[in-house]
């Protein structure tokens, strides 16, 4: 565990994760922007002190400011920079030694008369060894020096950051002759006197000076990569410097995906009332079970002493009423809650940055395949998307979906266009499935939209409570919901067009026709209509669902990127169903769909398709204009594959039963990855087991796996509770949870305003 420790651990340790991607041990590292930078330092005075390997420092420090700085200029004297825009200075100071100007400096510091530097980085060794042949008296008196200067450190470090770099090894095959002496061996003599003697006096934590001993570390793995065996290669010194702007600015930006030195959130008044709230329901299961058990045992047979019959209760089993079941459901919710809070919002469990390769995403996806194909079943029916085919449609892609997100595949981007592909497809068969059902039974009533409504948004509703987060994070909901109420709506309204009414006379089909002509023409206002989209998702209290970041961009960007992808879901299933109705299409077991010539023709234009967009998608250079082309011509392989899938009868009469169950999760799978599978709100990796990665995916995967289908469970035993079929009790329960969310968003607003 040890996750409150991640600020040392970022100064002390941690490996590479390839050659250029440094892991810390335990969290994660943000990369800084310059505008990010800026923002942090802003009015901020940064002061490098020391010889040449801090100067070299203090260069990449301040190219993550400016990065068209160059290295130039006097190397052995002191240089400034400023920043005028943001008022920052960072200045580095030439003093290659620990001696008493070095110390005179630093004193001037400690005056109360002078303005003290915000952030101090110094260190110095080498030339010590170098001017005295590496004597062993030139290392006493550096640790006299370094006596005298650490308590002048330890004052300075009560109001101010003070860092002392230890020497990095050197390469000393590659050291030229006036360096011969630079051993790793004095090094080492050297920086364990610093270590030693700084902060030896300071009992108080706070004015304590930082030890940045990591340096060392990298420089162990990249100093063979030195130009003269002193100096660090440039993406080393880069390195070093993103961590020292993780260590100062982390605590100030709080950045997502930059866990090292940021402490725990406060507890927001949402997130307390929740906490009550389960607790309380917790205790009062606990209660109502003890006192059913209670009176179960005393309904329970005993003998009769007269007769010597055995006396048999009224009841055998105890019955569980909807208050037990209710508070049942609650109380295992509330546990699960804690766990997702200690996982993602506690610094208790440590969370490592993904690094992708490609054996990390291709080999876990053929172990997913081998194993689907192993459990390989025969359907009960052998229609076109019958439900076991679209659950383990859903459920193969959900897997591979999770291997992306782990893996962090989507920095290769023909991975990335294929898995933009999947996500279309889940949209797909929200628009396939919903107006399936909409058109066969006619059922627009307000049990079915609740119904639908409560199971698609309870856990993130849930999740946006006890994790703080705004619903628009969990993109993918809002997503769904949002286009459910755009194909109710576009059935629902007035002309009311079901199959029953158009099989009476076929002008209907022109009717429904047209409604979908208009929500085309809809999307397509929209799509390129920003500012309308913006207005419309803007207004209080829609923007309390669809904001990100106080705007409603990253919103219209997800449903801009799918916009079409519903549509045609929803036409595919008008036209599959009038070739069903019209017996144009055969389905029974291990028939061909159409004629043999037919489904010969139109197998092969699938597979050309396929192949011929996966070739598309894996040439694609710039993502903003693949995300461009994405919409249009994503339905190519969904299409594809859905007759790949169907044509052939012995194909359709099968599927897998392990895709399949993961298929009847895959909602709460890919919202719980979110906090208990991955880390720091997608960005990282979770690590209950470090130093075993391997074992640690292992059980992870096995708890976030187990969660993600207790909370389906959860789900469908609530969703029989709060939405009833009984229209009077539903309108109550509808009128509760209407107050419920009118409360939510008092408080929120509540939070809102204390913030701020």
């Amino acid at each position: 565990f040890k996750g409150g420790d991640t600020c040392e651990y970022l100064l002390s340790s941690g490996r590479f994760l390839g050659e250029k991607v440094w892991q810390p041990h335990s969290c994660m590292m943000h990369k800084y922007k310059n505008s990010e930078a800026k923002n942090c330092l802003i009015d901020k005075h940064v002061v490098f002190i020391g010889d040449s390997r801090i100067r070299q420092l203090f260069y990449s420090f301040i190219r993550l400011i400016n990065p068209q700085i160059k290295e130039e200029g006097n190397k052995h004297g002191n240089i400034p920079f400023e920043d005028k825009s943001a008022s920052i200075k960072v200045d580095f100071l030439w003093y290659p030694e620990v001696n008493g100007s070095m110390r005179q400096r630093i004193k001037s510091w400690t005056e109360g008369s002078v303005a003290k530097p915000h952030i101090i980085v110094a260190g110095a060794a080498t030339w010590s060894i170098k001017i005295h042949n590496g004597s062993n008296e030139a290392l006493t008196q550096y640790k006299i020096n370094i006596t005298s200067i650490a308590p002048l450190l330890e004052k300075l470090a009560k109001n101010s950051d003070v860092y002392w770099v230890l020497q990095d090894p050197v390469y000393e095959d590659m050291l030229s002759e006036s360096r011969k002496m630079i051993t790793n061996e004095k090094i080492d003599a050297y920086n364990e006197a610093a270590v030693r003697i700084l902060n030896s006096s300071s009992r108080n934590s706070k004015a304590k000076v930082k030890v940045f001993s990591v340096s060392k570390l990298i420089a162990q793995e990249t100093i063979m990569k030195s130009a003269d065996g002193l100096h660090l290669p440039e993406s080393s010194r880069d390195t070093n410097a993103m961590i020292l702007m993780n260590v100062y600015c982390n605590k100030i930006m709080k950045p997502i995906d930059g866990s090292c030195c940021q402490p725990q959130p406060p507890l927001t008044l949402i997130q307390k009332l929740a906490f009550c709230f389960f607790t309380l329901s917790i205790i009062g299961y606990l209660i109502i079970n003890l006192i059913h058990r209670n009176n179960f045992r005393k309904n329970k047979s005993c003998t009769d002493l007269e007769g010597g019959e055995e006396k048999k209760p009224a009841i055998s089993t105890p019955n569980v009423s909807t208050l037990e079941m209710l508070l049942h459901s609650l109380c295992k919710l509330g546990l699960i809650m804690t766990y997702f809070y200690l996982c993602d919002r506690a610094n208790l469990f440590m969370k490592e940055s993904k690094f992708y390769t490609h054996s990390s995403f291709f080999i876990p996806i053929v172990y997913i395949l081998v194993l689907g194909v192993f459990y390989t079943e025969n359907t009960k029916e052998t229609k076109v998307l019958n439900r076991e085919q679209t659950d383990e449609w859903k459920g193969w892609m959900q897997l591979v979906i999770l291997i992306y997100h782990i893996s962090g595949a989507s920095t290769f981007l023909p991975v990335y266009m294929h898995i933009r592909v999947l996500v279309a497809a889940y949209l797909f068969q929200t628009g396939y499935g919903h107006f399936s059902y909409f058109w066969i039974k006619g059922d627009f009533g307000v049990y079915r939209v609740c119904q639908v409504l409560f199971r698609l948004n309870f856990l993130v509703v849930v999740l946006c409570i006890v994790m703080d987060r705004p619903y628009q994070f969990y993109y993918f909901v809002p997503l769904v919901t949002v286009w459910f109420m755009i194909i109710y709506a576009t059935l629902a309204v007035w002309p009311q067009i079901v199959q029953k009414k158009a099989n009476g006379n076929c002008l209907w089909h022109f009717g429904l026709l047209l409604k979908l002509i208009c929500l085309l023409t809809c999307i397509y206002f929209l799509s390129y209509s920003q500012g309308a989209f913006e207005k419309i998702f803007s207004f209080w209290p829609l923007s309390k669902c669809f904001e990100l970041n106080g705007n409603v961009y990253e919103w219209w960007f997800r449903w801009k990127l799918d916009r079409y992808v519903v549509f045609h879901g929803m036409l595919f299933a008008f036209i599959y169903l009038a070739l069903q109705k019209h017996q144009m299409i055969s389905e029974g077991k291990g028939d061909p769909l159409f004629s043999n010539r037919v489904s010969n023709v139109l197998l092969f234009i699938s597979v050309v398709s396929f192949l011929t967009y996966s070739i598309w998608a894996s040439s694609c250079k710039n993502k903003t204009e693949c995300n461009e082309l994405h919409p249009s011509v994503s339905v190519v392989q969904i299409l594809a594959f859905i007759l790949i899938r169907n044509i052939p009868g012995y194909v359709r009469s099968v599927y897998s039963s392990f895709f399949a169950w993961f298929g009847k999760i895959s909602l709460e799978l890919f919202i719980c990855q979110y906090h208990i599978w991955l880390a720091a709100d997608t960005k990282g990796i979770l690590v209950l087991i470090p130093g075993y990665p391997m074992f640690n995916v292992l059980v992870s995967t096995f708890i976030f796996v187990c969660v993600a289908h207790e909370i389906s469970q959860i789900t469908n035993d609530l969703a029989q509770i709060v939405v009833p079929k009984d229209n009077s009790t539903l309108l109550k329960r509808l009128l509760c949870i209407a107050g419920f969310f009118s409360g939510l968003l008092l408080f929120s607003a509540m939070q809102d305003q204390s913030r701020h």
